[in-house]
């Protein structure tokens, strides 16, 4: 698209017979400036209709109630499409499914809620997280400064100096973007806690 408001506005007022002097064009020329910046910087109608989508399938998959008090619904919303389209169940909720619902077994799946993300998963000698809201309402425990560091950095600051997260894929985890982050973490507040 060819944004050429001020040759135009130039030619409207030519054939009016005026002259658009220097001012006229300044205007004209900001406008256009103005106009072409606002077109870069708004999403297109695809990228709005995706993330509304990922706002409905989130909190229609939650498996567990959310507490939506005082948080942002859409920023849940998508945390809850993030985690539970990626994963985060299988390692930290022991046992993941309840009997007759492992969809690995062929059968219709029914997470466990009553142990959803409270960690307690055995991987050799490490052990997964709980990560549902402590007594604060702090996902393990962690500000989200605190959970961007770990997910980035694969080290908990909780943790002793050196510590790294043995299972949880959080290079791959790493690579969100911060509003990804900031969208599971919020989801993670949203949640039951399990003590």
């Amino acid at each position: 698209m060819r944004l050429d408001f001020a040759v135009t506005a130039q030619r409207r007022a030519a054939t009016r017979g005026e002259n658009m002097g220097t001012s006229g064009r300044s205007k004209a020329i900001r406008a256009t400036v103005a106009l072409g910046l606002a077109l870069l910087v708004l999403p297109s109608a695809p990228a709005l209709a995706d993330s509304e989508s990922r706002i409905k399938q989130g909190l229609e998959i939650s498996p567990v109630p959310l507490n939506l008090r005082g948080k942002n619904r859409a920023l849940v919303a998508l945390g809850s499409y993030i985690v539970n389209s990626g994963d985060c169940n299988d390692c930290h909720t022991n046992p993941p499914y309840l009997p007759g619902g492992d969809p690995f077994q062929g059968e219709r799946e029914r997470i466990n809620a009553a142990g959803f993300l409270a960690g307690g998963q055995h991987f050799g000698p490490f052990v997964s997280a709980n990560i549902t809201p402590d007594a604060l309402g702090l996902p393990a425990g962690l500000t989200l400064a605190q959970f961007i560091t770990t997910i980035r950095t694969g080290h908990n600051p909780l943790d002793p100096p050196g510590t790294l997260l043995q299972v949880m894929p959080w290079p791959v985890f790493g690579k969100k973007t911060d509003q990804d982050l900031k969208a599971i973490y919020e989801y993670l507040r949203a949640i039951p806690s399990i003590p």
